[in-house]
């Protein structure tokens, strides 16, 4: 068996789940060897029940000043025995583990001095998919399949959800609201859907739930699921679902990967060109999201559905 190899992931959510396909061909290179994840703690679940992985790692980014942080999480790199990694992460701090783990490790990354460096000076005009793609091809992986979670299971009846039925995720990061469509015209559209005998489905986390409440004051025949639910739930309700509908945030990948018909909403704060998730995905995309109309978005999803 050849030695160890390690992959780093370590988020957000959208990014987490393009990767999935490297971590799919990764596999598949690296047949016999024993893999280790190293991630964040939201994705570690997740992770672990994949068939990607015999090992998961929590990094807790420690920092610096933290007593036996740094000694702590060096420790335990060079303690792997690793021979390969991934670098999927490709930012100042998954690089700075390549000086950590000291010598003898092959690196594909952008970490100064690696030796599978992804030596392309436009690669952070890619697209996540394109760019990951091309740091594998250069360290001998090809091809990479776009993402898959076929695997995934979870027992959704406990929702009790009425067939058919769209999800929608009004939600996304706290610190970027521009990059959210207004909750009214997410009221606006649930009770379009429910009209036309869709029942909406609301999708958030648990700081989310104050919003999503209000859109499903504003249409009661929505069904509010915020903070009920896991990435694996996520990914059976995208399989079951007739639709989705949301900003550009990480449950609108989870559902995309299913093959769940999605309509995305970009504002001028990302770029889709970089980071939209593929497959049978719409984008409509508007500067300021505010000027984008329900009568628009819901003619977008009939054309999908």
């Amino acid at each position: 068996m050849s030695r160890p190899v390690l992959v780093i992931r370590l988020g957000a959510l959208g990014d987490f789940i393009q990767s999935t396909g490297p971590f799919a061909a990764i596999r598949a290179h690296h047949a016999g060897s024993l893999i280790t994840l190293l991630t964040t703690r939201p994705y570690a679940a997740f992770a672990a029940a994949s068939p990607w992985f015999d090992r998961v790692w929590v990094d807790t980014r420690p920092k610096w000043w933290q007593p036996g942080g740094w000694l702590t999480l060096r420790a335990r790199l060079r303690g792997g025995g690793f021979g390969r990694v991934y670098d999927l992460q490709t930012s100042d701090r998954s690089s700075s583990y390549f000086r950590l783990m000291g010598g003898g490790v092959e690196w594909s990354g952008i970490a100064r001095g690696c030796s599978h460096p992804h030596a392309n000076p436009g690669r952070d005009r890619l697209h996540t998919l394109d760019r990951q793609a091309e740091q594998l091809a250069m360290a001998g992986i090809a091809p990479v399949p776009p993402p898959d979670l076929s695997w995934v299971t979870a027992d959704i009846t406990r929702f009790g959800l009425p067939h058919p039925f769209a999800l929608i995720c009004p939600g996304g990061a706290v610190h970027r609201p521009a990059k959210r469509w207004p909750a009214e015209h997410f009221a606006a559209l649930s009770a379009r859907l429910a009209e036309r005998g869709v029942t909406p489905v609301l999708l958030g986390t648990a700081a989310e739930e104050a919003e999503l409440a209000a859109i499903a004051a504003s249409c009661p025949a929505a069904r509010n699921l915020a903070g009920r639910t896991d990435l694996m739930d996520l990914a059976v309700l995208g399989r079951d679902a007739l639709a989705a509908l949301g900003n550009d945030t990480g449950p609108m990948h989870v559902l995309a990967a299913t093959g769940c018909p999605s309509v995305v909403l970009f504002s001028g704060a990302s770029d889709p060109t970089l980071c939209a998730p593929r497959g049978r995905v719409t984008v409509l995309r508007r500067a300021d999201l505010a000027g984008l109309e329900p009568a628009e978005v819901e003619a977008a999803l009939a054309a999908m559905t």
